[in-house]
């Protein structure tokens, strides 16, 4: 497994393109500290978003996955053009002559989504853990210790989705393309949605979406913003009251395991089939 890893360090630190995009997404990652800077004035009224309780334990677990998720895109990037880069420069015949299986090839592939979601999670973990015990009111280890299972969601949204990647970049066999149609099975999943509320009803609609691989993934985190102590007392003051559930479900992590399961064995059918 360890040779594996290494073989994938070495194809994608080389990659001039790779190497700046990995080292920009650990950087946006980490900049989601500069948040905790954004100061305004509007008239009388000074604004310190980080007053707004968004560093709070264990709030802070929710917010910080669901916004820095956003920055996986950069990953799905590296991923897609790692498999063309494979078709492209002769590299995956390469590597079958030299005595690497396809199960050994895939599996490295595999490898490398994983750790990447694995130090992404991590990165994550650690900036939380700074910003909370800076700005955090509640430093109770009972409390910066709770919701702890965002990160887990966290971690198998990545995973997911980079499979998904992976799929796409073994499908289409160019980088361009593939990430083409990942926006266009976006656009899919959202028609089949909404012909199915108009065609059924809405609670079928919502039922059978939740199945689809990126509403899978997406529906791990709910959006963190309603959960704010502001956003909830101005919706008491419309007469609004939020009855929203933010809570991490073991059977969508489960779903999204699934997909993660189908997307690996297609991408190694793929490759069986295919006359490299």
């Amino acid at each position: 497994m360890t040779r594996l890893l290494q073989i994938e360090a070495i194809k994608l630190w080389n990659n001039r393109s790779s190497r700046i995009l990995i080292i920009a997404y650990f950087v946006l990652l980490t900049s989601i500290a500069l948040i905790a800077a954004i100061k305004f004035d509007i008239g009388p009224i000074q604004f310190h978003l980080a007053d707004q309780g968004i560093f709070n334990f264990p709030y802070i677990w929710h917010f910080n996955t669901y916004i820095t998720a956003w920055f996986k895109l950069f990953l799905a990037i590296i991923i897609v053009s790692m498999m063309a880069n494979e078709y492209s420069n002769k590299t995956i015949k390469q590597n079958l002559i030299d005595g690497l299986s396809k199960k050994e090839f895939i599996l490295s592939k595999f490898i490398t989504v994983v750790v990447f979601a694995l130090i992404s999670t991590v990165f994550v973990f650690v900036v939380s853990l700074v910003l909370g015990l800076i700005f955090s009111d509640y430093n109770e280890v009972g409390i910066i210790f709770s919701d702890l299972e965002y990160l887990i969601a966290f971690f198998a949204k990545l995973v997911g989705f980079f499979s998904f990647c992976l799929f796409l970049g073994m499908l289409v066999k160019r980088s361009a393309f593939a990430l083409g149609f990942l926006v266009l099975w976006q656009a899919v999943e959202g028609i089949i949605y909404g012909l199915l509320v108009w065609r059924t009803s809405k609670s079928l609609a919502d039922t059978v979406h939740q199945f689809m691989p990126l509403e899978a993934m997406a529906s791990l985190i709910k959006e963190p913003f309603s959960r704010l102590g502001a956003v909830q007392s101005v919706a008491n003051q419309l007469g609004e009251e939020f009855s929203k559930d933010y809570a991490i479900h073991f059977s969508e992590i489960l779903i999204v395991l699934v997909w993660v399961a189908f997307f690996i064995y297609a991408s190694y059918w793929l490759l069986k089939k295919r006359d490299l």
